[in-house]
């Protein structure tokens, strides 16, 4: 039979050897063998900066108890890309006196592992401070506590549960496209989404035509569709070849016999109405005549040579349409290409008729071409609108609104554009991009960042959209921040039951 004080020892054993174990389950570490309090849980920040996302989390701050430090960095920009170089320094700040320490490399990428020991109790502040060969960066934690003891800290420990609360991980959302984005309060537009059509602009084009009749013959790799040509570019040839009637080589000898007809009866008129052989009208006669056969003869022997007529571009430009065939017999004044400046575009929008006492309100649009994602502003554009229609037509139930823009030359002429037009102004609207709504059986939700692995699906009530940004009526708050990219790779996660609880050991 055992003891009372042998029962009490085995006990006691036990008891330590499962304080052990639930200790290593939550990942935290033993300091002078002594086991952290069972309850504890790990404390998680998010802070942003203009340059950098940190995730951190860490055991509550203990006097004489080291707290291990999981920092993630995610460097801000197109994809929230994680650091994967550099020196981060943690330090601890009560009053006047502080501790750090420093980390030279990542434990994996984006993640820096620091430890810190306190040496005395009360409210100060943690600063991690970045340093790379690209930038520098500090971030600052306020009103972070240090406690005297694990007691203390059970006693003021609080938790927050959120009962749809989603975990994706940082190195989930580093090895794809994804990014955050604050929900702003800023002045928006009401909006007109119609469709409408790119146009070339009015004196940005000009149609070259025959100017004599004959056979058109292609001048090399300059008359081909996209082709660059400048002033004078010579185009086709017309050419008489066997034809008959309106022989371009035929009018031009016959152009030329009668100008030098015309100019030797000018000459002889010349030399007799100086002795009055010939009369002073008949004399103005031939003036007249070789001055008109000159005439003739040069605007046909211009561009004439041995292989017949040339025909240049009258503008630099590119050839936007050829509207011949080589080898094809053309008429004197047949159009032969079109030659674009392709400097102006017009945005021709096709408003319903209900919207037209917003018109004169219309400042500026958005528009993307179909088949395209990239959304350009009229503004950007230097873009200014010409007109909007007063009535509709008998063949068409909407009015014209038109915008002329410079062309950035990837803007097609010819194309078929979504349209947003911006009139009445919305001051203090919600603001989030496009690219952050899902949707789903007819409604809209957003994924928003609760904390650096904690997200919250939830539906929003949409109002006016101008094709990038969408005004939000419900479902969110100022400062809130919405996922704008990877918001499907989220969505996959959660409908795979892959999702890792929270508070994961890193």
């Amino acid at each position: 039979m055992k003891t009372a004080p042998t029962i009490m020892i085995l006990f006691v054993f036990l008891f330590a050897a499962c304080t052990d174990k639930t200790a290593d389950e939550h990942g935290y570490e033993h300091e002078a063998g002594v086991p952290i309090a069972i309850g504890i849980e790990p404390l998680a920040y998010t802070i942003y900066t203009d340059k950098s996302e940190l995730f951190v989390e860490f055991k509550p701050l203990v006097v004489g108890s080291k707290s291990n430090f999981a920092a993630h960095f995610t460097i801000l920009g197109e994809n929230f890309l994680p650091l994967t170089e550099g020196k981060v320094t943690v330090s601890l700040i009560l009053g006047e006196t502080g501790i750090r320490n420093s980390a030279d490399t990542v434990s994996s990428p984006g993640i820096f592992r620091l430890a810190l020991i306190p040496k005395k109790a009360g409210v100060g502040k943690l600063v991690f401070d970045i340093k790379t060969k690209d930038y520098t960066d500090q971030i600052v934690m306020e009103n972070i506590t240090v406690y005297p003891d694990e007691r203390t800290v059970l006693e003021n420990q609080t938790e927050t549960v959120v009962s749809d609360e989603i975990v994706y991980l940082k190195e989930q959302a580093w090895k794809v496209e994804f990014a955050n984005t604050p929900i702003l309060k800023q002045s928006f537009s009401d909006i007109i989404k119609t469709n409408g059509q790119i146009l070339s602009a009015p004196g940005d084009e000009m149609m070259v035509t025959a100017s004599a009749s004959g056979i058109v013959l292609f001048s090399g790799n300059k008359t081909i569709v996209g082709s660059e040509v400048t002033n004078g570019t010579n185009l086709f040839t017309i050419s008489g070849g066997n034809i008959t009637e309106s022989n371009i080589d035929v009018v031009y000898k016959e152009a030329k016999a009668n100008y030098d007809k015309a100019k030797a009866d000018f000459d002889r008129a010349s030399e007799l109405v100086k002795d009055d052989i010939v009369s002073q009208k008949d004399f103005l006669q031939a003036k007249v005549n070789v001055e008109n056969a000159q005439t003739t003869f040069h605007n046909i022997s211009k561009n004439y040579s041995a292989k017949g007529q040339g025909i240049s571009s009258p503008i630099a430009g590119f050839v936007k349409n050829i509207l011949v065939s080589e080898g094809q017999y053309v008429e004197a004044g047949t159009p032969l290409t079109i030659i674009s400046q392709n400097k102006k575009l017009v945005l021709q929008a096709n408003v319903s008729q209900r919207y037209f006492s917003k018109l004169p309100s219309i400042t500026s649009a958005n528009f993307k071409t179909v088949g395209s994602e990239t959304v350009y502003n009229t503004q950007e554009l230097n873009g200014k609108i010409i007109s909007f229609g007063k009535s509709a037509s008998a063949t068409s139930p909407f009015i014209p609104v038109t915008f002329e823009v410079d062309n950035i030359g990837n803007i097609i002429p010819g194309s078929v554009a979504e349209v947003y037009l911006k009139s009445a102004p919305i001051p203090n609207a919600l603001v989030i991009p496009v690219s952050a709504l899902m949707e789903e059986q007819g409604k809209f939700y957003v994924y928003v960042q609760l904390g650096g692995e904690s997200f919250q699906k939830r539906e929003v009530k949409l109002g006016a959209s101008d094709g990038i940004n969408v005004q939000v009526l419900s479902g969110g708050s100022e400062g809130e921040r919405v996922v704008s990219k990877g918001a499907y790779q989220i969505k996959l996660s959660t409908a795979s039951g892959t999702l890792p609880a929270h508070g994961h050991e890193h």
